[in-house]
């Protein structure tokens, strides 16, 4: 269905969504890219998605429907399968004599209402909604389909029991192993628990033999949640089934193995990376999920704004030097590098990567998967690669000194380089390199920007506002410049020029519908440090990182504190989650 752009200009003009001279730019812009100005205001972001549909709803005249927080029927939901509402963004919510009421993102999908309609034999009614209410409806398809696993699991623990009980007692040759991993009952638990962890959009799978259960849990949103139990003596054919799909020696239970595999799951293929550990009462597992199909953000979307948006959009556009993400494992450091890859990602450039694994496949861009086993590690690919004429190179990690020398020098010798380094801060990479016996000259010629990260959950929409204290104002002043975060707070118009901490709305998570702890998803916290003159000086007299931190700070620079506390106070997330994820 055609929206009118006139009547839609008028709709947006009239109801104050956007100002004047800012649809007239954004018009201006859209007409330079050929795209529709709505999409132009959603990309410099004048305008939300919701916003917008909001808006086209209105033109069209499609009722707009808000499910958040809304318990539907059951036997209407499953009407759509969840693949298809979960590919098509629609999903049933209603039924009348009228006919079958479905709300989605994009009306002009006719295929999905073709497919439906066909389905049911019923009249579809088209109803456009948001994304937040999208989402909280296809997670009552996931605790449908929880119940359903958890009934397959207590179905078949029995079954289990039986098969590893007649190995009791006995130490099973590979062939009994593999005889135990290929049992139905074993195939369909294991199945289950893949299958649950992509729904539930966990990031780590841990199976933990105890000394009287094996105790199943996943990593979601950075934090780990126990999802079942299973009977201790299925754990040698769970370890068993694991490893024939990770293509790894079954009989080997006194050494640490590592393996890889994939499954599909409603057309998106996810790569399983295994980690086997003998542990005191068996052999643990932890699998890590990496969605091959990710990818698709853009940095405002990550959590970077204001000022540490344009370091790092002007870092991107030097043709040489080094910018480097830093942070813990799992802080969504290969995240962000993919990101910057995506806007350097043009036709006029040749860009090359070395990762160990490849997370994120990227069209146009020639990606190596690193292999240690055959002598193949970071330092051989690097090598290989300036070999390739690259103008943009990827290392997955700067892990020792010849990887660190070998990724300076490319960036010496005219080519942008992007890594990641395990450090926790953006000041402490510097020291770390100069650890990796880099020379502090190199360093101050070729580092563009260092960004540290972290990882915090947000908050559901439903939350519990409340404000800050005199107290509480003081104990944070205590870790950050509080007047400098409100500073960037009126910069950045999100709060009134005239605004105190004491007329701020911060917020306490509230447990709700398909949000049971008040959090869902997370975003990155930041720091951003850019290689100014001073700081050139103090690397080159061995300053230390306490030093180059304050130095970055008076040049502006967020900390990842003050960056977290300037979030809290949008109502993105809380300061406990912030005093959760950043240790002092």
């Amino acid at each position: 269905m055609h929206v009118n752009e006139a009547q839609l200009e008028s709709f947006i003009l009239d109801s104050g969504l956007v100002s004047r001279s800012s649809y007239e730019a954004a018009q201006k812009e859209a007409g330079k890219k050929k795209v529709a100005v709505g999409e132009m205001l959603v990309t410099k972001g004048e305008l939300s998605k919701d916003d917008l549909r909001r808006a086209q709803a209105y033109v069209l005249g499609i009722p707009f429907v808000s499910l958040k927080g809304q318990k539907l029927d059951f036997e209407i939901l499953s009407l759509i399968p969840e693949p298809i509402a979960r590919n098509h963004n629609i999903v049933a919510f209603r039924k009348s004599d009228k006919g079958l009421e479905v709300a989605m993102i994009d009306t002009d999908d006719l295929s999905a209402i073709y497919f439906i309609k066909k389905k049911t034999g019923l009249k579809i009614l088209p109803r456009i909604t948001d994304d937040e209410s999208l989402k909280s409806v296809l997670l009552q398809y996931q605790k449908t389909l929880k119940d359903e696993f958890g009934d397959i699991i207590q179905r078949e623990s029995s079954s289990l029991k039986l098969v590893a009980d007649e190995k009791a007692g006995e130490e099973a040759s590979a062939s009994d192993l593999k005889k135990l991993a290929e049992d139905l009952p074993v195939v369909r638990i294991i199945d289950a628990l893949l299958k649950h962890a992509i729904i539930q959009n966990a990031s780590d799978i841990h199976i933990e033999p105890m000394e009287n259960q094996v105790l199943v849990r996943y990593r979601i949103d950075g934090i780990l949640h126990d999802a079942m139990t299973l009977p201790k003596s299925a754990a040698a054919s769970i370890t068993a089934r694991i490893k024939v799909l990770a293509s790894l020696k079954l009989d080997e239970k006194r050494l640490p193995q590592d393996g890889r595999f994939k499954m599909e799951l409603n057309d998106q293929q996810v790569s399983f990376r295994v980690s086997i550990l003998p542990v005191y009462y068996g052999e643990k597992t932890v699998m890590r999920l990496l969605k091959e199909s990710g990818g698709g953000y853009n940095l405002e979307g990550l959590g970077f704004h204001g000022e540490a948006l344009e370091r790092i959009h002007n870092a991107t556009k030097q043709k040489t030097g080094l910018i480097l993400t830093t942070g813990p494992t799992g802080s969504g450091k290969t995240t962000t590098l993919y990101t910057i890859l995506d806007i350097l990602n043009t036709t006029d450039v040749n860009i090359s990567t070395i990762e160990d694994p490849i997370e994120y496949q990227m069209v146009r861009v020639n990606q190596t998967q690193v292999k240690p086993q055959i002598g193949f590690a970071f330092a051989d690919g690097l090598r290989s690669l300036v070999r390739q004429d690259p103008d943009i190179i990827m290392v997955g990690e700067i892990r020792d000194n010849e990887t660190a020398s070998l990724a300076i020098n490319a960036a010496l010798t005219g080519h942008l380089v992007l890594s990641t380094l395990h450090t926790n801060s953006a000041a402490g990479s510097i020291p770390r390199l100069l650890d990796m016996e880099a020379e502090p000259f190199l360093l101050v010629s070729t580092l563009n920007v260092i960004i540290g990260q972290r990882l915090v959950r947000k908050l559901c929409k439903i939350k519990k506002e409340y404000k800050l204290n005199e107290d509480e104002v003081k104990n944070l002043n205590q870790k950050v410049d509080m007047d400098r975060i409100l500073k960037e707070l009126k910069k950045e118009n999100i709060v009134e020029q005239g605004a105190q901490w004491d007329s701020i709305s911060f917020y306490h998570p509230k447990p709700s519908t398909g949000c049971e702890d008040g959090y869902r998803d997370r975003i990155g916290i930041h720091e951003v440090l850019i290689m100014s003159e001073p700081i050139r000086q103090l690397i080159m007299r061995g300053a230390t990182t306490a030093e180059i931190e304050k130095q970055a700070t008076n040049e502006g620079m967020l900390s990842m504190f003050e960056d977290g506390i300037f979030l809290a106070a949008q109502g993105v997330t809380t300061i406990e989650e912030i005093l959760r994820v950043i240790s002092e």
